[in-house]
């Protein structure tokens, strides 16, 4: 690990001298240009051309190193042109041009610098992160050593929050660890005596001993590292769009050059095409766009590295994500709360939330959160004790109570296998709550898609990307559902970090690829592609420096306006060097004619440089696609709106709750929850359904493309009125009976059911929109 360290700190110093290189070259043809400007309007033109020529000579000089440097690697770029450039202006003693070509050369090469500072794809955050010490039990005691010490076979202690310094099997009991680092699954995971474990991951739980499997240099997190390092260097260098074009710019400005001179004799008017033929918009004009891309990038939210990754992004044709951080939230959130018979939804969260109100755990804080939401009083609870992995227990109103796992093996009531074949259908995480020793009721927790997912991928597609891959390390149940969710071309699952950056190697094969993800395991993978994109506002520091693109927002369709301002980004580069290049080819054709002298042609061709150079400066703007702000009153309803939205989900469960009653027990306790379903539908979810059709939509049809946009909610809102309609029909059948009929179950389960369906839906779709409108 040291010697990485090493060589990653002389990378960085090498790159630093050449930054401050290119910083001073910048710095001195702008102050040579400058002055000789001032010595112009001074009175002093003789002055004024020394000043001129010496910033041409600075420039001439690492110029020609730079040409060497390429050719001998067999490229013939830009560069070469700017030289013969440079050099002839001082031979006809045009030393303004010459000074002007030696600043855009200085400007282009400073915004090459940003490149080169970042193509090294660094991972010391990889290797700040290994232990560097490890303890191990000897006898009864435990001493610590280096890392390197540590042999196949040691018995070593991880104690609580630790990273596990090598490979190994589980010794104790059980072990609860955080593997999100690895596979980038947020929920924890438990591993029993003999089981295997992998370096890198945290101790979530307990101490407990690791009988080591492997050394440093052959564990998992060394692997990765090494994984991130040769993918870093593996990655294709970005040939600047300027070198591109100039590959075929060069020899015909030099062919035309040679013919104008053997055809007339005059030296003269090769240097006059040489002069015209001066590449500023190769040089300026092309840079221009992409740093102006650059910028109206960054206002985004989005930082990208450098130009040649804004490039590589906007030629993009394949798009591979992790799935948690990056289509899912990353954080467990509340997907239901179970209760026992005799006992209340509420009381379970209330209960739950008061035993993990003081809790580290990621489940426990995900409950505290639910109940917040929801507005809970918490009750008071004494004693509280954590055991790590396990969930707290204490005294609630003198009786015992706890929240965490349970043991699942022995017998259970008929609601709470319910709970865990549902909990397995979605994969869920349960935390399960026992009063007095008896469980009454459960937690189901689980990592939801984002809310913007679904718009973002559509909106990339639409910018270009015609292949969109989930590449995770999770299960592989959760990763189909979100594929089918969201529609994606393909997923891959339960991958580690070597295959995915296998998978990452095969996609480039295709088309050029761009990986997104937020976690530590996804680092040799970013540095693999060509276009690495970290969720850098809650990813890794060290995800975020393998990447080329950094989403400094926990908004993940910034990379869709990302890849749409790539794309705009490029095709006014293009646009700006191609038609700089073809005005100066017809100005190249005059000179040649001995039609335009040398003086004459540098004026010209100063013109040309303007009118490329302001039409790149069209990158900082938005395009035909701009977004529109809403207006401050649409605004105002879109967030009343989204308050409402976000209360009614427990209202829909409530729904589900019902017919899960009729399923089980039709008696007065179902008839009951259904009534109860019942208000709650004509009193608050059609309400709000009725408001949103008639008063936020039409304040907001103009960004939504016209009054035909709210034609979906009208459809779904007369169907939810049907259901409501035939359950209070229902209803008002059972009180003149005096219960349910066995004639009326099955269609009152259908209906309830139905409705909880079509207002998950509904409450999904609405997720997004206001997650749009309020972008």
């Amino acid at each position: 690990m040291s010697l990485l360290s090493d060589a990653s700190a002389v990378r960085r110093r090498v790159t630093a001298i050449a930054a401050a290189f290119e910083s001073s070259l910048l710095a001195v043809t702008a102050a040579a240009l400058v002055s000789g400007a001032g010595a112009w309007v001074a009175g002093s033109p003789a002055l004024a051309d020394l000043l001129w020529a010496l910033g041409t000579l600075v420039a001439v000089l690492p110029a020609v190193a730079w040409v060497v440097a390429a050719l001998r690697q067999g490229r013939a770029g830009v560069d070469l042109i700017a030289v013969l450039a440079l050099g002839g202006t001082l031979a006809v003693r045009e030393y303004l041009a010459g000074a002007l070509i030696a600043l855009m050369l200085a400007t282009g090469r400073a915004l090459e610098a940003a490149a080169r500072r970042r193509a090294s794809h660094d991972v010391r955050a990889l290797v700040e992160r290994v232990p560097r010490s490890a303890r191990v039990r000897i006898g009864t005691g435990v001493r610590v050593v280096s890392l390197a010490e540590v042999a196949v076979g040691d018995l070593l202690v991880v104690g609580p929050g630790e990273v596990v310094p090598v490979d190994g099997d589980v010794e104790s009991p059980r072990a609860v660890l955080d593997e999100s680092v690895l596979t980038g699954e947020s929920l924890q995971v438990e591993r029993a005596q003999n089981e295997a474990v992998r370096s890198g991951v945290i101790n979530a739980g307990g101490a407990f001993d690791l009988r080591a499997t492997a050394t440093e240099e052959n564990s998992a997190y060394a692997e990765i590292v090494r994984l991130a390092r040769q993918a870093g260097a593996e990655s294709a260098p970005v040939v600047r769009l300027a070198d591109r074009y100039a590959a075929w710019f060069l020899p015909v400005s030099l062919a035309v050059a040679g013919l104008a001179w053997l055809v007339s004799g005059s030296a003269e008017r090769a240097v006059a095409v040489l002069v015209v033929a001066t590449p500023c918009p190769l040089l300026l004009a092309a840079p221009v766009a992409i740093v102006s891309g650059l910028s109206r990038a960054s206002r985004r939210g989005v930082v990208v590295r450098d130009g040649g990754s804004l490039e590589n992004l906007g030629r993009a044709r394949t798009l591979l994500l992790d799935k948690t951080g990056t289509l899912t939230g990353g954080r467990p959130r509340v997907l239901d709360v179970v209760a026992a018979p005799g006992w209340r939804p509420e009381q379970v969260l209330g209960l739950a939330a008061a035993l993990d109100a003081y809790s580290p755990h990621v489940l426990a804080q995900a409950i505290v959160d639910a109940a917040r939401e929801r507005g809970l009083e918490l009750p008071p609870v004494t004693d509280v004790r954590e055991d790590p992995g396990r969930g707290a227990t204490g005294t609630v109103d003198g009786h015992p109570a706890s929240i965490g796992r349970v043991d699942t093996t022995s017998a259970m009531p008929s609601w709470a296998k319910a709970v865990n074949n549902r909990a397995l259908l979605d994969g869920a995480a349960v935390a399960w709550l026992a009063v007095d020793g008896t469980t009454t009721g459960a937690v189901l927790l689980h990592d939801p898609v984002r809310p913007d997912s679904a718009r973002t991928l559509r909106h990339l597609r639409a910018a270009g990307i015609e292949r969109i891959v989930m590449l995770t390390g999770d299960r592989a149940e959760p990763a189909h559902e979100v594929t089918a969710l969201l529609g994606l071309d393909g997923v891959r699952a339960e991958l580690s970090p070597a295959d995915k950056v296998a998978a990452v190697r095969a996609e480039r094969e295709r088309a050029v690829t761009v990986m997104v993800g937020d976690g530590v395991n996804d680092a040799p993978a970013l540095a693999a592609a060509d276009v690495g994109v970290a969720m850098g506002a809650r990813g890794s520091t060290a995800t975020s420096e393998a990447a080329d693109v950094v989403l400094t927002t926990d908004h993940v369709e910034r990379l869709a306006d990302a890849v749409a301002i790539a794309r705009r980004a490029r095709q006014i580069a293009v646009q700006s060097a191609l038609a700089g290049m073809l005005m100066s080819l017809l100005a190249m054709g005059v000179a040649a004619w001995g039609l335009l002298p040398p003086t004459a042609g540098a004026l010209l061709q100063e013109g040309i440089d303007v009118a490329v150079i302001l039409n790149a400066l069209r990158a900082l703007g938005a395009g035909s696609a701009g977004q529109r702000a809403l207006p401050p009153a649409a605004a105002r309803l879109v967030s009343r709106f989204a308050a409402e939205h976000h209360d009614l989900r427990d209202h829909v469960d409530a729904v589900r709750g019902a017919a899960d009653e009729l399923s089980d027990s039709p008696g007065p306790r179902a008839l009951a929850a259904v009534e109860e379903a019942h208000r709650l539908l004509t009193e608050r979810l059609l309400p709000y359904e009725t408001a949103v059709e008639q008063q936020l939509y039409p304040a907001i049809a103009g960004q939504l493309g016209g009054p035909e946009a709210a034609s979906a909610i009208r459809r779904s809102r007369a169907e939810t009125e049907r259901l409501t309609r035939r359950v209070g029909l229902h209803l008002r059948l059972a009180h003149e009976r005096g219960g349910l009929g066995a004639d009326q179950l099955n269609d009152l389960r259908s209906c309830l059911y139905g409705l909880h369906a079509l207002l998950r839906l509904r409450l999904t779709q609405e997720d997004e929109e206001y997650t749009a409108m309020n972008d």
